[in-house]
């Protein structure tokens, strides 16, 4: 191998060398921004749980006083059927 075909040599393994850090910059950019992405995503889900864990807890009180409601109801209606028969 003579001189002139070690220096083109060179010159193709620098140009590899540089094209392999361009790309490994490349994929370390969408490497952060999809870490970005994925920590925006879970943040998100985090939050619509809490919504829905608050939205349940009311929805459930809700349901409790209705049942309260309902007992307090049947308790009055069997009172009152047992002081009037009949009616």
């Amino acid at each position: 191998m003579d001189v002139l075909e070690m220096q083109r040599r060179i010159q193709e393994l620098e140009e590899k060398v540089e094209q392999l850090r361009l790309s490994r910059r490349v994929l370390m950019n969408l490497i952060e921004r999809m870490e970005r992405e994925k920590s925006a995503f879970l943040a998100r889900l985090e939050r619509e749980n809490r919504r829905l864990h608050r939205a349940n807890y009311r929805y459930a009180r809700s349901l409790l006083r209705k049942n309260i409601q309902i007992l307090e109801l049947e308790s009055r209606l069997k009172d009152y059927m047992s002081r009037h028969p009949g009616s």
